[in-house]
Formats: C-alpha cells, sequence, structure tokens
C-alpha cells in the first residue's frame, strides 16, 4: 500500500523520530510522493482502447484464435507506470535492502533505473532485482539510464551491503557519482571512482545495490570525495544511512536496482593488484556433530545405537 500523499510533504528532519517500528506497514516513507492520477480521466482511456480494440476485425479475429502478438517493451513500460514499483519495494524489502541500507524506512523506486555491465564488444549484462551478476562482468562501469526532467539533479551511489571485511554493519562503495544534470552520469562529479565487486572467497552471495538520489539543488560532496583511484578499503567504508541523513534536506531515494555476486577468479586479480593485499578465504569449520545423552535402555533404538558413543579408533560390531 502506497503512503498518503502528505507524508512524504513532511519535514524532513522529523523522518527519524520515533524510527523503530515493527510493523513494515508503518516504516516511514523517505520516498517521492506518488504521481496524481485522475481515475476519471484514466478510465475513460481505457473505455476507448476497448473500443478500438473490438472495432478492429483483425484484432479481434486474432484474439478468439490466439494469435494475437502483444509488443512486450509496451507491457513493460506499461507496468513501470503502475504496479512495478511496488513489486521493486516488495523485492527491496525481500532481500533486506531497507533494513540495511536506511534502517527500515523505506521508499518506492518511482524512478525506472536501468543499468547494464558491458560484456565482450556486444553483448549486455543487465541488472534487474536481485539477479546474479559475475564480478568479471562487473569489471568495468556500467551503463546507467534513467528518465529525467531538464534542469533536475541527480545522484548515484553503489554499495556492497555484505562486503566490509572488519565492520559488520559497514558497507564499501563502489561508486558515487554526485550532482549529475539530468540523466548525464557521464558529466556528474564522480565523488568515488568505480571499484569491480570483489566477494571473499567462501562469504557467500554479496548485495550491491544501485541507488539513485534526486538534488532538490547543487549539494557539496567535498566531504565526501574520495581520492582516485582509491584503493585503499579503509577509505571505502561507508553507510548509506548516515550518507542520506547528512543531505536529506536536499536529496530524496527515487530509484532502485540491485544484484547478487560471488566469488570467482578474477577476484583473486582485484585483491593482489589493485587493492595490493592479501586475498582472504573464509571456511566453513564445520562442528562436530550433536549426540543426546546416551540412554541406559535404548527403547525402540536402531541396533547400532551405541556407535555414535563410541571413540572414532574403537571398532564396530553389528550385524551386516
Amino acid at each position: 500500500m502506497a503512503a498518503p500523499w502528505w507524508r512524504p510533504a513532511l519535514c524532513r528532519s522529523q523522518r527519524w523520530r520515533g524510527f523503530s517500528t515493527s510493523d513494515p506497514k508503518d516504516n516511514i516513507d523517505i520516498g517521492l510522493p506518488p504521481p496524481k492520477i485522475c481515475w476519471t480521466q484514466q478510465l475513460l482511456e481505457r473505455k476507448q482502447v476497448l473500443r478500438e480494440l473490438r472495432s478492429n476485425v483483425e484484432e479481434e479475429r486474432a484474439a478468439r484464435l490466439h494469435t494475437v502478438r502483444i509488443p512486450l517493451e509496451a507491457v513493460r513500460a506499461e507496468w513501470e507506470k503502475t504496479c512495478g514499483p511496488y513489486h521493486k519495494q516488495r523485492l527491496a524489502e525481500y532481500y533486506g535492502l531497507y533494513r540495511d541500507l536506511f534502517h527500515g524506512a523505506t521508499f518506492v523506486p518511482r524512478v525506472p533505473l536501468h543499468v547494464a555491465y558491458a560484456v565482450g564488444e556486444e553483448d549486455l549484462m543487465p541488472v534487474y532485482y536481485g539477479n546474479e551478476v559475475t564480478p568479471t562482468e562487473a569489471a568495468q562501469a556500467p551503463e546507467v539510464t534513467y528518465e529525467a526532467d531538464k534542469g533536475s539533479m541527480w545522484t548515484l551511489l553503489l554499495t556492497n551491503l555484505d562486503g566490509h571485511l572488519l565492520e559488520p554493519d559497514a558497507e564499501y562503495v563502489h561508486w558515487l557519482v554526485t550532482n549529475i544534470p539530468g540523466n548525464r552520469v557521464a558529466e556528474g562529479q564522480e565523488t568515488c571512482p568505480y571499484l569491480p565487486p570483489f566477494p571473499a572467497r567462501g562469504s557467500g552471495f554479496h548485495r550491491f545495490a544501485f541507488l539513485l538520489f534526486r538534488q532538490d539543488k547543487p549539494i557539496d560532496f567535498s566531504g565526501d570525495t574520495r581520492p582516485s583511484p582509491c584503493y585503499q578499503l579503509a577509505q571505502r567504508t561507508f553507510h548509506t544511512f548516515d550518507f542520506y541523513k547528512k543531505h536529506q534536506e536536499a536529496m530524496t531515494p527515487a530509484g532502485l536496482a540491485f544484484f547478487q555476486c560471488r566469488w570467482d577468479d578474477s577476484v583473486t586479480h582485484t585483491f593482489h593488484q589493485l587493492l595490493d593485499m592479501r586475498e582472504p578465504v573464509f571456511e566453513f569449520v564445520r562442528p562436530p556433530p550433536y549426540h543426546p545423552k546416551q540412554k541406559c535402555f535404548p527403547h525402540r533404538q536402531p541396533l547400532r545405537y551405541l556407535d555414535r558413543y563410541r571413540d572414532s579408533h574403537e571398532p564396530t560390531y553389528g550385524i551386516y
């Protein structure tokens, strides 16, 4: 359910009061206000489309014969305008993005954010909402597109929620472009240069989130600027919550895309050549099997019940 139209108009300084809520429906909405919809006009447009389809003999016949062709691009565009943002919001809540990025505050990604990595000369690896992208495919900065009004300004952030090696609640910022004029990302200020993903071996899947913020005015990000090329991990320690809270008076979350990433061979190169450090490897230490206290009279237990309580060097006896 979308937030009331008046909620985003509240003073941003009051957003963080009483922030801990148990019910997801009571979470604070820090996103853009929903667009105003004239339901009467929308109903008239739908009726007009139905009349046109019914008057088209060929379309009517194709629909009855199940041979009608529907343009998928038009369906996707309609989805982006209607229920798509709420579907993305539910996916982000499922993956725990709002919980870890904004301490539970939520927003509806109303601006469609399209991210794609170039793989080879012609292929592209798109970033959707939780799909897997390998570190090899994400070796270079992606192509980012979105619709923006003329004269608007934006901030683009790429952060790793699960990759910090020392602080469990911290993140690593992989890319930060600020004061972007319109949708021309290349003309924005690269506050933090792009760094390929480097999920440590044995650490499983990591969540990488692209966040698009709409700026109300140009912002001074000198306090968030990292040196280039910034291969010191200590300098890339990041907290999205603190970053947004510091600039919340002039920026609002508007777009979202995220992917999952796990170790491959290119991560070793990133650690050794770019970060100039030993590659950490995490191994799972399996705990010893748990056995309850031995019973003197194991009623209805298998014949080999006592084997689990013998030392490993002792021979076992049983019926074979």
